[in-house]
């Protein structure tokens, strides 16, 4: 998988669920939690992503994952590029199942 559908995978998650740990994204994902925190930095480092802290109990830090606007619109542009393939890979099967015919 390459970058850029690990990074549109990653948004994905996040906007669904900003709150949720970096353990539970990094298993429905099925990334390791080294691969997930270098995703999560180079989305932070493109302005894509913001991570904020907060503590949810008092003996333990949690943070909180936030689409920036700029994310917001490259998530738009990766679902875009995401469905164009999709369409272009059902088109080039139904050809391929006609010429068997």
């Amino acid at each position: 998988m390459n970058d850029n559908q690990d990074h549109f995978n990653v948004l994905r998650k996040i906007d669904s669920n900003p709150k949720t740990t970096q353990r539970q994204l990094a298993k429905k994902l099925g990334f390791s939690l080294g691969k997930l925190n270098y995703c999560l930095q180079s989305l932070k480092d493109k302005g894509l992503v913001k991570i904020e802290n907060f503590k949810k109990n008092p003996n333990k830090i949690n943070y909180f994952y936030v689409l920036t606007p700029k994310g917001i619109s490259a998530k738009t542009k990766l679902t875009i590029n995401f469905m164009k393939r999709k369409m272009k890979e059902y088109d080039e099967l139904k050809d391929e199942l006609k010429e068997r015919r």
